[in-house]
């Protein structure tokens, strides 16, 4: 079973935000809202995607390259650790 399948609900909850983020950016340049308000709503839409990849991309290499919790190959799950670090810090 894909690791997208086993969290396919905490997923496409996630997903559902940004959704509702988006409606209301597109609310926002309904009404004519001030601009700063607009850039703030996109500022929070771009966190929650990279938010959304880094969750898929760490679920991605615990479930097919290396779970560093599991890996009977130290050094290999030192290095899967130390990448998902990279890409959460990355993502920020």
């Amino acid at each position: 079973m894909s690791h997208t399948t086993k969290h396919k609900t905490k997923l496409l909850a996630r997903v559902r935000r940004l959704k509702g983020q988006i409606e209301a950016v597109e609310r926002a340049l309904d009404t004519d809202a001030p601009c700063g308000e607009v850039l703030n709503l996109v500022a929070s839409i771009r966190g929650a995607v990279g938010g959304l990849t880094a969750e898929l991309i760490e679920d991605h290499i615990r479930e097919h390259i290396s779970n560093p919790d599991r890996d009977e190959d130290v050094a290999r799950g030192e290095a899967a650790g130390e990448l998902i670090d990279i890409i959460r810090t990355y993502l920020k």
